[in-house]
Formats: structure tokens, C-alpha cells, sequence
């Protein structure tokens, strides 16, 4: 907890790990602990073994630098140099009103802490450190050959204590473009601020089997809603801040003529009603407001209305939530897609999806389903950021061991689950064969939102079960 707390006091969105990689560098040397870095920043500390396990083999211990950074609409922090704040509830560990950065701070704690605690055993530790997960696993990706030694890989990413993850879902991003452009607007036009607040949100992969609300699908159903009766012309639209985020806001900027106002905003607070109906129990904070918008800001131009309907249009007919369950695995999505973020940007409207698969052909198939939707509205649509899915081993002698391990430990059997996340496992495991991996975590809730929470039991649990699984490698 302490060594978290301490990597909470660094800025480290994604793309920015700089910090964070120069403070680990800084205590691996002041431990007299071996330390490189490649060309993208991943880092690497060598541990070297305790007496008598000079013959076991190598155990990597592997986590991610980077984190989601996501915030409440009103909280003032400034993830580029503000500390993350932690507050303990009961026995959750939360953040003030942002992401917590479990996900994935919580692996760099415990690597640091195993490698320091001089009453523990354990064979020779590699402590791998990557950069850029949360944006597509891109610091895995560019891992070069020989960089780590081990064969033998414990992920620290996994969020339910007492569950052995030995599989995941393979991801692509595909992303839409459509130019869209501005016209002259009628004197008598009105401007109004559509505005889609107070959702869950949470992890792309983890939640989305939650049928949790996007506000970006939401706010376009709106806006189909009410352009059903009359023409609507856009000015402006953002949702969503990330690829593997579910959109928790989302607002759009419109114009149409000022005698509409009173009936618009009657259909808006009927639809808010049907909404909340439709996810009771889901979303207990949704909301859905109207309200008048700065005409000045809005300069007297807008998308007209054609151009306007391809755009709803669009973002009606993407799709986003479980396309589909796992046949092999119990409650497991096995394909999904998010309407991650739009934007109406330079004349640009820009989307971005991310879709999820256990199985390569129904990840094709998602895409597909996606492109198709772009070419119907006249929209380029582009994929990229790929990594495959991690094909579960059932017979890896790791597994075994971590089974035997935490039965000993708890007296307790541990599940063995694949997730519909992507995990870095599946590049690793492909740039390096042979590797023999599995997943775990304490328990965490909401990751990738600003609800996100960690149970410090389950962190105990874990730092007993991996002391006692590292010892357990044969003097």
C-alpha cells in the first residue's frame, strides 16, 4: 500500500510514463538491482535469487506503467501533475472523484514489494514494466527479442482475487471518418445543448458484459428522436474519452428553428423517462438534459440537415454491447463492440470503436459489421491496433502449480476463467514461445472509471499467494 501510494504521486497517463519510468530506474539502482529499458520504455529489473534458488527457474512479474485517466465532470484534478488522492471506505480504497490506478498500479506495488521484503524466498525475478497498455497494448507490442530471460510469467492484471485467468479476447480499433460540412443558418434559428450525464461507464472488456449504457449511443438516439419531427442542424458533438472506456458523457450543440423549443424539450424529458426504464437497476444517475446554448459560440453556422440525419444516422446504426457469448466458457462475452468516442472535429465527424473477440473469425466479423455501417453513411472506416486472443493451456504446469498453491494457502479451489479483456499476456506470448503465463489480481471494481476501487483484503490474499507460490519453486 505504502510503495502504491507512492507510485500514485506520479502522473502517468498513458503515453506519458516518462515520470514513472525515471522513478523505477531510481529504485532499482538504489537497491543495487540491475535495470534496462528499450527503444519505447518498457523496463525491466533483475532481482536476484534468495540463497539456494539458484537452479529454479526465472519468474517474470509483469504489469503496466501506464493508466486510464478518466474524472468526474466537475473534479478539478489535473492528471498531468496532480497526485492521485486516496480515500479508504470500509475496506476500499477509492480515489477523489478520478480513476484509482489500480489498473494497473497495483502490479508495480507488488513486484516492488516482493523484490524488497528480505524475509521472503524466491527464485531469480525478472520485473517487467510496460508502457502505453491502456491505448493497445503498444509497449508489449515493441518488446524485442531477448529482452527478458524467464519462461515463466505471473500477470498482476487480472481484478477478482481467487480466479486464475488463462485466456483473453483478442481487439481491434476501427476508426470513422466523415466530413461534414458547415452551412449558413436562418435568422430564426435557436441553439441548444443536448446533454447525456451521470452513466457508470467502466472497462470496455470487464463491464460490458453489465449491459451498462453508452452515453455517445444514447445521446445519438436522442437526437434521432428529435429529428424524427423536424429538421435539426449539428454544430458541434463530443462523447467518451477512450477506446476501451464505455462513453459515461456525451453532449452535442444543435440548431433548428426557435418555435420548436417548447416541444423538444417535452420529447427530451419523455425519452429520459423511456431511457431510465429501459436500464433500472443499471444506471440509477442517468440523465438527459436541454438546455439553451450560446448562440455567439456556435457563430451562426451549422451541418445542414441532411448531412446532420448521416451522422445520427450512423451512430444509430453502430453497434455497441455483447454481440454475442462464449459456448465454451459460462457468462463470458465472446464478442463485443464499444462506441468508444466521437467527435466532431475540422469539419470532421470521427469515431472510435473498439471491438472484442475471443475468436479471430467473429472479430473479422465485428469489424465487418462496423465498416459496413461507415460505407452506408458515405464514412472511410479504418482498423488498426490489433493483438490476438490468448488461447487458453489447460494442461500449463504453471496453472497446476497456482492451483495446488492456493488450495494449500486458503483451503479454498481456485476458478479458472478466460475474460473477454485484452491482456498483455497475448503478445508476450506470441513474441516469446514457450512462455508459460496465467493472470491474477485483487479484487477491483469499475476499473477505467472514476468509481474505480480497490478491496485491500483481496490484496493481502494476493501477497500471501504469490509469497507462497514463489517459495514453493524447488532449492
Amino acid at each position: 500500500m505504502d510503495y502504491f501510494e507512492q507510485i500514485n504521486a506520479i502522473p502517468r497517463c498513458s503515453k506519458n510514463e516518462e515520470k514513472i519510468g525515471l522513478w523505477l530506474e531510481q529504485w532499482a539502482e538504489a537497491k543495487s538491482l540491475a535495470v534496462k529499458k528499450d527503444a519505447a520504455g518498457n523496463l525491466l529489473i533483475k532481482v536476484p535469487p534468495s540463497a539456494g534458488y539458484e537452479n529454479a527457474p526465472v519468474i517474470v512479474i509483469q504489469g503496466h506503467m501506464d493508466m486510464v485517466c478518466e474524472k468526474s465532470p466537475d473534479s478539478p484534478h489535473d492528471f498531468s501533475r496532480d497526485p492521485i488522492r486516496h480515500i479508504i471506505a470500509g475496506d476500499w480504497l477509492r480515489a477523489d472523484n478520478t480513476t484509482l490506478g489500480a489498473d494497473n498500479g497495483i502490479a508495480i506495488a507488488l513486484a516492488l514489494a516482493l523484490a524488497s521484503d528480505e524475509g521472503l524466498t524466491h527464485p531469480r525475478l525478472e520485473l517487467l514494466f510496460t508502457v502505453d497498455e491502456e491505448s493497445g497494448l503498444n509497449g508489449a507490442k515493441k518488446l524485442e527479442p531477448g529482452f527478458i530471460e524467464g519462461r515463466v510469467l505471473l500477470n498482476v492484471d487480472s481484478e477478482t482475487e481467487g480466479v486464475f485467468t488463462v485466456g483473453c479476447a483478442g481487439g481491434r480499433h476501427t476508426r470513422i471518418t466523415r466530413k461534414i460540412a458547415l452551412t449558413k443558418l436562418a435568422e430564426a434559428s435557436q441553439f441548444f445543448n443536448l446533454k447525456v450525464s451521470g452513466l457508470y461507464g467502466g472497462h470496455s472488456g470487464i463491464d460490458i458484459i453489465k449491459q451498462r449504457a453508452s452515453a455517445n449511443k444514447i445521446l445519438a438516439r436522442t437526437l434521432h428522436r428529435l429529428s424524427a419531427t423536424g429538421d435539426i442542424r449539428l454544430v458541434s458533438m463530443q462523447g467518451g474519452t477512450a477506446h476501451n472506456a464505455i462513453a459515461r458523457d456525451a453532449e452535442a450543440i444543435f440548431a433548428c428553428d426557435s418555435a420548436r423549443s417548447e416541444a423538444l424539450a417535452k420529447m427530451v424529458s419523455e425519452f429520459e423517462d423511456i431511457v431510465r426504464t429501459e436500464y433500472n437497476g443499471i444506471e440509477s444517475a442517468l440523465g438527459i438534459w436541454l438546455s439553451p446554448a450560446d448562440s455567439a459560440a456556435a457563430k451562426k453556422t451549422a451541418r445542414g440537415p441532411a448531412e446532420t440525419r448521416a451522422a445520427v444516422n450512423l451512430l444509430v446504426c453502430l453497434p455497441h454491447g455483447v454481440m454475442g457469448m462464449s459456448t465454451v466458457f459460462d457468462n463470458l462475452v465472446e464478442t463485443s463492440n464499444n462506441l468508444a468516442t466521437v467527435e466532431i472535429k475540422d469539419g470532421t465527424l470521427k469515431i472510435l470503436t473498439s471491438q472484442r473477440s475471443l475468436t479471430a473469425s467473429r472479430l473479422d466479423a465485428a469489424t465487418a459489421t462496423v465498416a459496413a455501417a461507415a460505407a452506408l453513411a458515405g464514412a472511410n472506416a479504418e482498423s488498426g491496433s490489433e493483438y490476438p486472443p490468448w488461447t487458453p493451456d489447460m494442461q500449463s504446469e504453471l496453472l497446476k502449480r497456482c492451483k495446488k498453491v492456493y488450495e494449500r494457502v486458503f483451503n479454498q479451489t481456485a476458478r479458472v476463467e478466460s475474460i473477454h479483456a485484452g491482456l498483455e499476456c497475448a503478445i508476450i506470448g506470441d513474441k516469446y514461445p514457450g512462455m508459460d503465463m496465467i493472470s491474477f489480481g485483487p479484487n477491483l471494481k469499475d476499473p477505467h472509471s472514476p468509481n474505480e476501487a480497490l478491496n485491500i483484503s483481496s490484496l493481502g490474499k494476493l501477497w500471501n499467494f504469490v509469497a507462497a507460490l514463489l517459495e514453493s519453486y524447488p532449492r
